[in-house]
């Protein structure tokens, strides 16, 4: 069925966590581009169309959740669950892969605002003899310029097979820090970009050394409860998603083979990097408070805006990525692959529009190459049409 409705609103080869997962780059700090003064309201035709085209290219269903100054856009597509034949709706759950470095990133930099933590310090000074080398600091960590090597390119070089091994074990964080560094470094610490999932597992250790808490405690209390994510969990080592969700499918490695449901797994093999629960509404919350300033002071969310260029539509911060958009403007937030979902969340400088869309598969380029095409349908929209006023637009697509 088809339909829309305006109210008032109230309110890849290997599968792992990066999208933009890019040979190691000589690392340059820029300066941030100026905020857009006005944004031309959403394209929810275009943005229909986008998650239509992730349907036929292999997910079940896709997602998206516009939150604009009080104003709320939803559009779905498809299914969440293949054998119920379930709708998706914009309230499901779902893992929202390395979106989760974003929420690690602001628990140490909340830690670096009460000095407990400098950035520049070495790694080895809070976490004795972890690492191979006194240079990599915490800031290195936090923008992926250590050289510490991606394990998770040797667990997931078959997508199907690696993630049946791994979906219900669970490591420790020395574990996985110790697969890393089985192999050599990919560059001298801060030479260079490359994108590494071991990076914010020792994260994640650096937070429980520092609060003394767990990394879910650490979450719970500095993050999910002060800004009521009621959608939001960290449940490792758990393997279900808490509520209504919808499921997740992994796409073979192999073509023609079926999807594969990945909805139950641990996640342990991403823990810090990877492994919370959250909705469109509360992820589109988080970074809406987090670049409005609610979260970290001036000088923190300044430092997590100093960019190193990954291509030319993309720079990296400090867990954070920055997308520059066809029509000049960039917006701020996290792309997220883990098996079974793909996510796009952002918003712009000031936080207020945000995105979040979602499709409910993975290890498909063509797939997540589409959902791409949500960012300018949600921030570039329709020219010379300006948002006004409250409204709630809902569009339900065509299931096929």
């Amino acid at each position: 069925m088809r339909s829309a409705t305006r109210g008032r609103g109230t309110v890849l080869g290997a599968v792992v966590l990066s999208l933009l997962a890019v040979p190691a780059k000589a690392a340059t700090g820029e300066p941030d581009t100026p905020a857009a003064t006005a944004l031309p309201a959403p394209d929810t035709t275009a943005l229909a169309g986008v998650l239509r085209s992730a349907v036929h290219q292999g997910a079940p269903g896709a997602l998206a959740r516009i939150d604009d100054h009080g104003r709320t856009y939803r559009v779905t597509y498809g299914v969440a669950d293949r054998a119920a034949g379930r709708a998706i709706t914009t309230g499901d759950r779902f893992r929202v892969g390395s979106v989760t470095k974003t929420f690690s990133a602001v628990v140490l930099l909340q830690l670096a605002d009460e000095h407990r933590l400098d950035l520049d310090a070495p790694v080895n000074r809070y976490l004795p003899g972890l690492l191979p080398d006194d240079r990599i600091t915490v800031r290195h960590l936090l923008s992926h310029r250590s050289g510490l090597y991606d394990y998770t390119d040797d667990l997931f070089a078959h997508s199907v097979s690696g993630f049946q091994a791994v979906r219900g074990k669970v490591f420790t964080y020395r574990q996985l820090v110790a697969l890393s560094l089985m192999k050599p470094r990919t560059n001298a610490p801060g030479a260079a970009y490359a994108y590494s999932n071991t990076n914010f597992v020792v994260a994640g250790m650096l937070i429980e050394k520092l609060t003394g808490q767990s990394v879910r405690t650490a979450y719970e209390d500095r993050i999910f409860k002060p800004l009521q994510l009621r959608d939001t969990f960290y449940v490792h080592p758990e393997a279900g998603i808490p509520g209504r969700y919808a499921r997740g499918y992994l796409t073979p490695d192999r073509s023609g083979a079926p999807l594969v449901d990945a909805t139950a797994q641990t996640v342990s093999w991403a823990q810090s990097a990877g492994a919370i629960i959250s909705s469109a509404r509360d992820l589109n919350t988080f970074y809406s408070a987090l670049l409005s300033g609610r979260l970290l002071s001036p000088a923190r969310l300044a430092a997590m805006e100093h960019w190193t260029r990954v291509n030319s539509t993309t720079a990296y911060g400090l867990g954070l990525r920055r997308r520059d958009l066809s029509c000049g403007i960039s917006v701020y937030g996290h792309t997220g692959a883990v098996q079974g979902y793909y996510t796009y969340a952002f918003t712009t400088k000031d936080g207020g529009r945000s995105l979040t869309a979602v499709a409910n598969a993975s290890n498909n380029t063509s797939l997540l190459n589409t959902l791409a095409g949500a960012l300018d349908s949600a921030f570039c929209g329709k020219p010379g049409k300006a948002a006004r006023g409250p409204a709630l637009v809902e569009r339900n697509s065509d299931i096929p």
